[in-house]
């Protein structure tokens, strides 16, 4: 089974710290300065955990399914907290997604909902794509009667450069089956998510 983690051995960091050793000379620094000497295996850690998903499958997480419990109402995970990494700008974004389904015979643990997020954020991203991806994970993994994703993120390439809009956010969603040719059933889920209970 894939968990976290499992990619990290994948990436290459020597290749990573040769390129940030690059980067700190050309900005004009000196790489071997005490605040600085260190900074290039850092980096390629920091890449390597943050990047990890891209050395495995995040779908494999839904593994666990619970078909005889004939559930067929709306399942829901809110506020799983993610960070991801810009693929334009190679800066964070980060936030919270929220994720529901509706069972058609299999269902699969809560925990799972939540790494499937973290397995898709941790690879250079787009959260537009990140969204439609879990989605579809989802869906294929499940077959569920309907899926509803919704993302709320800040990106720090809008908070700290570019337009300098710190605190703006950015909410995605992607809908599937029922939670998308059915109305009501749309209007249920997203009254769970954004209603009283919240």
């Amino acid at each position: 089974m894939s968990e976290i983690g499992d990619g990290i051995e994948a990436i290459d960091r020597g290749r990573i710290e040769k390129a940030v050793r690059e980067i700190i000379e050309a900005l004009g620094e000196d790489p071997e300065r005490e605040g600085l000497s260190d900074t290039p295996e850092r980096v390629a850690n920091f890449y390597a955990e943050v990047f990890d998903g891209l050395h495995r499958e995040p779908g494999d997480v839904v593994d666990a399914f619970f078909g005889d419990e004939h559930y067929q109402e709306i399942v829901m995970v809110r506020e799983i907290p993610f960070y991801s990494m810009c693929e334009h700008h190679f800066v964070p974004f980060h936030g919270q997604a929220h994720v529901a389904y509706i069972p058609k015979g299999r269902i699969t643990g809560l925990s799972k909902l939540a790494r499937l997020v973290e397995g898709f954020a941790r690879r250079p991203q787009m959260q537009e794509r990140l969204t439609a991806q879990v989605a579809d994970a989802l869906t294929e993994r499940l077959e569920p009667l309907g899926v509803m994703v919704v993302v709320e993120a800040e990106h720090l390439c809008m908070s700290m450069r570019g337009v300098k809009k710190p605190g703006a956010t950015t909410v995605t969603s992607a809908v599937r089956g029922i939670m998308e040719s059915q109305p009501a059933t749309r209007a249920e889920a997203m009254s769970l998510l954004f209603g009283t209970a919240r």
